[in-house]
């Protein structure tokens, strides 16, 4: 279901770029201001030019002014605004500001979308991902990469970097946590 907002930027657009009343836009873009010099400039004759300008007056992406016609860029604007889709952000939970502004960087829903190259970046993101791992529990190689798999298709180098920054230790083939953040109830 499309908003009321967001209906009317999309008519709005749709009604700009006709191809005659997208000429008429670009040729006030371009600064003309009167009919027949807006007429002249989008290279449409006269009486088409007066009914795209009325069109557009209409719709309230033109106005006159006196004699003269201005492009409202305002409302044009807001019409763009308004069709792009609301932006939303994965819940990092009581992540302080530095770490959520690396968390949201970094995944995109709840997915890791590259590992981060900077180490203290690359941090936050282990230590978000360690967040899994139940402390004091013992994990195969497997679980520990179905658990991995989760967030990024690498699941090698994820458990390497777990491993290195001391978030997971190793032994005998077992994984266990063993640093990072805890998650009190």
């Amino acid at each position: 279901m499309t908003s009321e907002p967001a209906s009317r930027a999309a008519e709005l657009l749709a009604l700009i770029t006709g191809k005659d009343r997208l000429e008429i836009v670009a040729a006030m873009v371009l600064g003309a201001r009167s009919g027949e010099e807006i007429a002249g400039r989008s290279g449409i004759g006269s009486k088409r030019a007066w009914q795209c300008l009325a069109r557009l007056e209409k719709a309230g992406a033109v106005s006159r002014v006196d004699d003269d016609w201005q492009l409202e860029v305002v409302v044009l604007r807001d019409a763009a605004l308004a069709a792009l889709p609301a932006r939303t952000y994965d819940d990092h939970g009581a992540a302080d500001p530095g770490a959520a502004a690396v968390l949201r960087a970094f995944f995109k829903d709840g997915r890791l979308t590259s590992i981060p190259v900077v180490q203290s970046k690359r941090l936050v993101v282990l230590d978000h991902i360690a967040l899994v791992f139940e402390p004091g529990r013992r994990y195969a190689e497997t679980e520990v990469n179905a658990a991995l798999l989760a967030f990024h298709p690498d699941t090698a180098a994820l458990r390497r970097y777990l491993v290195d920054a001391g978030m997971l230790s190793r032994a005998d083939g077992c994984y266990w946590r063993s640093g990072g953040a805890v998650l009190l109830d």
